[in-house]
C-alpha cells in the first residue's frame, strides 16, 4: 500500500517545557502524529531518528538524517518522506539532503515555531501540510522541500528569516514554489536543480569549515585562527555585494595559497555576490582566490563547501564545483597558486 514516511528528529514541534520552564525536545513521532488536525486518507509510517533541538546538530548528525531519508526511499511503496526538524538549522539539513537527492519522490521538511504544549502550536498543521505535499503527484521531481505556514519552498535558497513568527521561512531571491491548504497542494514553479552528489562520500565528521563575518574594523585575527585550527574551508560573510577590507583580502590570499577554500557570501538579505569594489572589496577578494556563492547565503554555503570537500579532495576541483553550483566563477589566484605548489 502506498504511504508516506515521517522521520522525527526533534525541534520545537516536539518540544515541551521542563520544570525550569525551558522548552526541550521530548516528543516522539507517535505523539506528533496523534496531534494531526485532520484524518489522513493514506497510511503514514512514523520513525524516530533523533530528539534534539536543531541548534545542537553537527554536520555529521545532518548527514545521518540524510542517510535515514535514503533508507526510507529504498521501499518502492513510499510516496514521499517528511522530516520534522527544528527550525534553527532546518535550512542546512534540508539543503544537504537536496545535494544528494537522486529520486523523483519528494522529501519535505517541516517543524514549528510554537512548542507542542502551546495551546496554539503550529506544528500539527505544518505536519499535515507536509504529508499532503509528500504525497502529491505534482511534487514529484521538485527535490527536497520546506513546507511551513502553508508555503512550499525549494530547499536551496530558503532560510529562516523570522525568529518567532509562524511564517518563519522565505526564499528572498526566488519565492515559494507553491502553497498547500486543507490538503490541497498547488505548485506554480519548479526549481532549477544540480546533479546529485554521491551519498557514499558524505563523511562530514572530519571536515572543518568555519564561517567568518566581516564588519567595520574587522582584521584577520579570526581568519588566521580558524586556519590554524585546521579549517579546510571558510565561508567569508562580506558586507554588501561581498566586500571586506585590505587586511581581510591579504589573509584570503594567504589562505588560498595554502589550499584553504574561501567561499564569499554576504550578510545582505537578498541579491548576488558580485565583484565590484577594490580596496579589499569583492573584486579584490575574487582576485585573491575567493569563490563567490551567488545568492547562496552563509548557512547553506557552508553546507555546500563541506559536502564538496568530502566528495572531492582536490581544492581546485572543489572550487570549480562550488562556482558551477552557485553560478559564479572562482578567483583567478587559487588554481595558479596550487599549481605552483605542485
Amino acid at each position: 500500500m502506498r504511504r508516506v514516511v515521517v522521520l522525527s528528529t526533534g525541534g520545537t514541534i516536539a518540544s515541551r517545557r521542563d520544570p525550569s520552564g525551558a522548552s526541550v525536545a521530548s516528543d516522539g513521532v507517535a505523539a506528533l502524529l496523534r496531534r494531526l488536525p485532520i484524518a489522513l486518507d493514506l497510511p503514514v509510517d512514523g520513525r524516530d531518528v533523533l530528539c534534539l533541538g536543531s541548534y545542537l546538530l553537527a554536520p555529521a548528525d545532518m548527514a545521518g538524517i540524510v542517510r535515514e531519508i535514503r533508507r526510507a526511499l529504498a521501499d518502492d511503496s513510499v510516496l514521499g518522506v517528511v522530516v520534522t526538524h527544528g527550525t534553527d538549522t532546518m535550512e542546512e539539513t534540508a539543503y544537504l539532503a537536496e545535494l544528494v537527492h537522486d529520486d523523483p519522490r519528494p522529501v519535505v521538511f517541516t517543524g514549528a515555531q510554537r512548542p507542542a504544549d502551546a495551546p496554539d502550536s503550529d506544528g500539527p498543521r505544518n505536519l499535515a501540510d507536509a504529508i499532503a505535499v509528500a504525497a502529491a503527484p505534482d511534487a514529484r521531481g521538485l527535490g527536497v522541500l520546506i513546507t511551513f505556514d502553508g508555503a512550499v519552498f525549494a530547499a536551496q535558497g530558503t532560510r529562516k528569516t523570522h525568529t518567532v513568527a509562524p511564517a518563519a521561512f522565505s526564499a528572498p531571491d526566488a519565492g515559494p514554489l507553491g502553497r498547500v491548504r486543507d490538503g490541497a497542494v498547488s505548485i506554480t514553479a519548479r526549481p532549477v536543480r544540480n546533479p546529485p552528489l554521491d551519498l557514499t562520500a558524505l563523511d562530514l565528521a572530519d571536515i572543518r569549515v568555519d564561517v567568518v563575518a566581516c564588519y567595520p574594523g574587522a582584521d584577520a585575527t579570526v581568519l588566521n585562527a580558524v586556519a590554524a585550527a585546521g579549517a579546510r574551508g571558510v565561508v567569508l560573510v562580506g558586507t554588501g555585494a561581498g566586500n571586506a577590507n585590505p587586511a581581510i583580502n591579504a589573509a584570503v590570499a594567504r589562505l588560498t595559497a595554502d589550499g584553504v577554500l574561501v567561499a564569499l557570501s554576504t550578510r545582505a538579505a537578498a541579491g548576488p555576490v558580485a565583484g565590484i569594489y577594490g580596496n579589499g572589496g569583492g573584486l579584490d577578494l575574487l582576485a585573491a582566490g575567493a569563490v563567490p556563492t551567488g545568492v547562496l547565503r552563509p548557512s547553506q554555503a557552508r553546507i555546500l563547501l563541506t559536502a564538496l570537500l568530502a566528495a572531492y579532495r582536490d581544492p581546485v576541483r572543489v572550487a570549480e564545483e562550488l562556482a558551477r553550483r552557485t553560478g559564479g566563477s572562482f578567483g583567478a589566484r587559487l588554481d595558479s597558486c596550487l599549481a605552483e605548489r605542485t
